[in-house]
């Protein structure tokens, strides 16, 4: 900008976050000392519809050209603060935050001097920041209106609809050679009772009958290039290769049981079976005269290797406990169980309905797990039961296993052709757990169902839903804006060597016909690897140069540039 900068400062209390271990006023006071800052206000809740006027009035009375806001997290609030600045006129990109809650009062709580002149710091530099700031353009995108949906279960399915439902079409790829996915293989669902078949039933006929969704039956994702809006699908089946332009992603490839060959005589004595394999037989009526079941829980989940809770195996055990007692008030019903995780009102009045009907509970420890072996008659049981300090000896006619969910084969082979993150335990991991749980860093492409994380049912198509409202929020804008924070390359100093091609997390630089590195602006999120590690310096980042960080950085150390 031509003009000279005039900044204004807004400082908020936060109520106590902020104001109870900074001197607010101080901060305020101190300011209105910053080269070019002309206006500077303490607020209560700057993030307040009253608090993002009085920024609005400021930018209009005192003429303000730039604007700083030192409160809490730009993760959370920038946006609000930036829509704030637009809305009074001022591009947004002359907007910079000073976070002096989360970096400043929450961590020095204990000592207020020194927290008020943290604040001081943050905000020298953030006003150094914004001496420099210069307005910026968003590109824009077009949006293909199609999405795609990868996995055939209840989460696909939901998904799949609720896209559909919204007006726009949809290709649906499904690696079995049916839909369905893991309900196809139970009985009853938890906590009503209702057969698989009976809700997968309708959602099945409302795809098959869709003209606007295209089943790709014995399927595979075989490659996926582009950005949001402008993705280009290849799939792969027996017939050959089919290519089509989607605008939006859904992951939905489920999860598995795990196979639990060697854990509690599974495989090894006969009548250890697992809960899917239980309701196998229920729904086939084939347990013949079983008078006596052993459940064990966690039966290879929460242990070293899988050190997650699975969240459905104690609800599944407490409804086919139920069900089985239902059925045979005479069975004799032991759950083996480490801690109960049967969460919500439902669920805990599922586990209270299995106790009323004669379902026997015993705890044990992880250090003294069960041992299963053969018996006279079938498998035999032993277990410390912790809360009776004794060791119970048991002769079952079936022993169950409570196998926990696993990640889906695919999923490191998917995370690779869509560049999206997997967690620790190899599920697919989301942008921010809170603020974008249905999300990945990668804009366009969403997640649902167990290829997140195990959960039941009815969760599953609660996520899928909203996954599909997420991805449905482009496609229906038909164009939306990339963020102007982009890396920018000089042609006279790039020397074609390639480095920043391999480390771009995103897939956003290639070289054009001369060898020069080119970024494609929307789909770069401007995390400044390539900046950092070009050798001959010839990135940089609109929005972060090289000038403005070196401002913050002097500023930080108490020295301001004029």
């Amino acid at each position: 900008m031509s003009e000279e900068p005039r900044i204004g400062v807004f400082v908020c209390h936060c109520g106590i976050n902020i104001g109870g271990y900074v001197d607010v006023p101080k901060i305020v006071e101190y300011s209105m000392t910053l080269p070019d800052v002309v206006y500077a206000e303490p607020n209560l809740y700057t993030c307040s519809s009253d608090g993002l006027q009085k920024i609005k009035e400021a930018i209009e009375k005192h003429n303000l050209n730039r604007v700083v806001v030192a409160s809490c997290t730009p993760r959370t609030h920038e946006p609000l603060f930036q829509g704030a600045c637009e809305e009074a006129g001022l591009n947004k990109y002359l907007f910079e935050m000073a976070n002096i809650r989360d970096q400043c009062s929450w961590v020095h709580m204990h000592e207020p001097e020194k927290a008020t002149q943290k604040a001081k710091d943050l905000v020298r530099m953030a006003v150094a920041k914004a001496r420099l700031l210069t307005p910026g353009d968003e590109p824009e995108i077009d949006i293909h209106p199609t999405g795609l949906v990868i996995g055939g279960g209840v989460s696909g399915m939901t998904a799949a609809l609720s896209l559909m439902n919204q007006g726009f079409k949809v290709h649906l790829v499904e690696k079995a050679d049916k839909l369905g996915g893991a309900l196809n293989e139970l009985g009853t669902l938890f906590p009503t009772n209702v057969k698989a078949g009976e809700l997968l039933r309708p959602l099945i006929k409302g795809v098959e009958e869709s003209p606007d969704i295209v089943v790709h039956l014995n399927s595979a994702l075989k490659e996926v290039k582009g950005f949001l809006g402008n993705f280009e699908a290849e799939i792969e089946s027996k017939e050959g290769s089919e290519r089509f332009e989607v605008g939006t992603v859904i992951v939905a490839t489920g999860a598995d049981y795990l196979d639990p060959v060697g854990l509690f005589g599974y495989g090894e004595v006969h009548g250890v079976v697992t809960q899917l394999e239980l309701e196998q037989k229920m729904k086939e009526g084939s347990l013949g005269d079983v008078k006596s079941v052993v459940m064990v829980q966690c039966a290879g989940s929460r242990i070293e290797e899988r050190p997650y809770c699975s969240r459905i195996c104690c609800t599944e055990a407490m409804k086919n406990a139920s069900l089985l007692k239902e059925e045979d008030p005479d069975r004799d019903i032991y759950i083996l169980y480490r801690d109960l995780q049967t969460y919500g009102i439902e669920y805990t009045e599922m586990e209270w309905d299995a106790k009323r009907k004669g379902v026997k509970l015993v705890k044990y420890d992880k250090a003294r797990p069960p041992v299963v072996t053969r018996g006279e008659r079938g498998p035999m049981v032993k277990v410390w039961a912790s809360l009776l300090n004794e060791e119970l000896t048991i002769e079952p006619d079936l022993v169950v296993l409570s196998a926990p969910l696993v990640p889906n084969p695919d999923n490191k082979t998917l995370s690779q052709q869509l560049k999206v993150p997997l967690n620790s335990d190899g599920f697919f991991m989301e942008a921010h757990v809170k603020l974008r749980p249905l999300d990945f860093a990668t804009d366009g492409i969403f997640v649902c169902g167990t290829a997140h994380s195990p959960k039941e049912v009815a969760e599953s198509i609660s996520q899928a839903k909203g996954a599909a409202s997420r991805a449905g929020i482009p496609m229906a804008k038909g164009r939306v804006r990339a963020a102007a924070i982009t890396a920018v390359v000089d042609e006279d100093r790039c020397c074609g060597c390639g480095i920043c091609i391999e480390l771009c997390p995103y897939n956003a630089i290639t070289k054009d016909e001369m060898g020069i590195a080119r970024v494609t602006s929307v789909v770069c999120k401007g995390c400044g690897v390539c900046g950092a590690s070009c050798p001959e310096r010839a990135i940089t980042m609109r929005h972060f140069t090289n000038e403005q960080l070196e401002a913050q950085g002097l500023a930080a150390l108490g020295r301001v540039v004029d």
